[in-house]
């Protein structure tokens, strides 16, 4: 199984899509900041997973995570970050 996640920073307003096999190992390295040329390393705060998806393989994820990462996908992504802001 893979998962294809959308992680926000709220500190900085910046959301980081992505995909993995273990989305908690990963979680983890993003907020970490062991990897220093990774995205998220960049930003101060935490990343927090806003959105993730289960897929079966690979090649599944990397098709879904091209599709978040279009317009569309980030428009999605932006309306749950601002629903589960005014839920607050």
């Amino acid at each position: 199984m893979y998962y294809v996640y959308a992680l926000y920073n709220e500190r900085n307003n910046k959301i980081y899509i992505g995909q993995t096999c273990d989305l908690e190992k990963r979680l983890i390295l993003h907020n970490s900041k062991i990897i220093k040329k990774s995205y998220t390393f960049r930003f101060n705060g935490s990343w927090d997973i806003v959105y993730k998806e289960e897929v079966k393989d690979r090649l599944s994820a990397l098709t879904r995570e091209k599709q978040l990462k279009s317009y569309q996908g980030r428009i999605f992504i932006k309306n749950l970050i601002h629903s589960r802001v005014a839920q607050r």
